[in-house]
């Protein structure tokens, strides 16, 4: 009988995912959650005008979406003042970040991350067979010194860190990135996810020129825009390297409304000045619960806040089982000490108001445990 020969590497790798979705979460309790507040979604949805485009040019599902994404990247150019060729647009940050890793790593090879930073991000540099090297947070940040010193010490070719930080919420300013960017050993690529930078503050944003040639930005829909189901995120970098993506990428993998959806979002810079309202309300509102049960939640530049529990992992676990037990979805980093906290994602007030309910419930199961 004839079987799949899987590959060498394919062979020792488990099968997992980086995240087990709230739909599964909600299969194994046999009931759908009341607030789903646990994957950074933005719970306040897209512009009223980006609902509309999807609505007028649902008959368009039939298609194929364009392959070169050219009215898209197009608009993208000319809001960051950059050339088409300085862009790539694929299947949200997590599909780039596939196409990054296997443009730049194949078995043996090295990259730099923090131990705790994006699991995704480290999935992909499994399957590919890199060899994965971890630094510590500092005071809850990534630390852009201790990255550089791994990078140098094994001869990484590629460091990950985001700007805001998930699972922190916590930012540089963008001087200190381009400190690091001016360090970058040689052969060493600076890949800065920029997931939540349109929710940052502004001196978060750091100066460095299209052109370096040592720096990958990637940044997303998903966040500001409100739309993570569409997966449409961008890379900007020197041609060179972006050119490089058209080698491997699926050029069919960005489907028409998704484009549709994230050109409708970018020119309506006035919606999401109001999302970007609506989540600083949320995490105002997230840190007054916090507070209300003599918690502390962490300065955030995301839609989402860490609340430190006050106690261990072991302690901030308790709390997590017992707000999902009572039907709000939310996660918590994984490794220590960022592990004394649970994450909580931004969302309506009704959804704010049914975190407010729990918490102290959940507080108070756990130290009863």
């Amino acid at each position: 009988m004839s079987h799949p020969r899987y590959t060498a590497l394919a062979q020792t790798l488990p099968a997992s995912v980086p995240f087990v979705g709230p739909e599964a979460q909600e299969r194994a309790r046999g009931a759908v959650f009341d607030a789903r507040l646990g994957a950074n979604e933005n719970g306040f949805g897209p512009a009223a005008s980006v609902l509309e485009a999807i609505k007028t040019n649902a008959d368009q599902a039939w298609m194929y979406g364009e392959p070169e994404s050219h009215d898209l990247r197009s608009a993208i150019a000319a809001h960051h003042g950059i050339a088409l060729s300085n862009i790539v647009v694929g299947e949200g940050i997590d599909g780039l970040l596939s196409y990054l890793v296997r443009l730049l790593v194949t078995q043996g090879d090295h990259v730099v991350t923090s131990d705790g930073a994006y699991p995704t991000f480290n999935y992909h540099v499994a399957g590919f067979g890199g060899t994965l090297h971890k630094v510590p947070y500092n005071a809850d940040h990534e630390d852009p010194e201790a990255l550089l010193a791994k990078a140098r010490e094994v001869g990484a070719k590629l460091i990950y860190l985001a700007n805001p930080d998930n699972p922190m919420g916590t930012w540089h300013k963008g001087t200190t990135l381009e400190e690091m960017a001016a360090k970058l050993p040689d052969g060493c690529l600076l890949l800065l996810d920029e997931a939540y930078i349109d929710l940052a503050p502004a001196d978060a944003i750091p100066d460095l020129a299209i052109e370096h040639p040592g720096v990958i930005r990637m940044r997303t829909f998903s966040k500001g825009y409100g739309l993570a189901g569409m997966r449409v995120g961008y890379a900007l970098g020197a041609p060179e390297l972006i050119t490089a993506f058209e080698k491997i990428r699926n050029h069919f993998g960005m489907n028409r409304l998704a484009q549709i959806a994230a050109l409708a979002a970018l020119k309506d810079q006035a919606g999401l000045r109001e999302i970007q309202k609506q989540v600083e309300t949320s995490k105002q509102r997230l840190a007054q619960i916090a507070a209300d049960n003599s918690l502390h939640g962490l300065p955030s530049a995301t839609n989402f806040v860490a609340i430190d529990c006050g106690a261990d992992g072991e302690f901030a676990r308790a709390v997590l089982a017992s707000m999902i037990d009572q039907g709000i979805f939310v996660r918590m980093p994984f490794v220590a000490p960022q592990d004394r906290c649970i994450r909580i994602s931004c969302g309506p007030e009704r959804e704010m108001d049914l975190v407010a309910h729990a918490l102290p419930v959940a507080l108070k199961a756990a130290r009863g445990a």
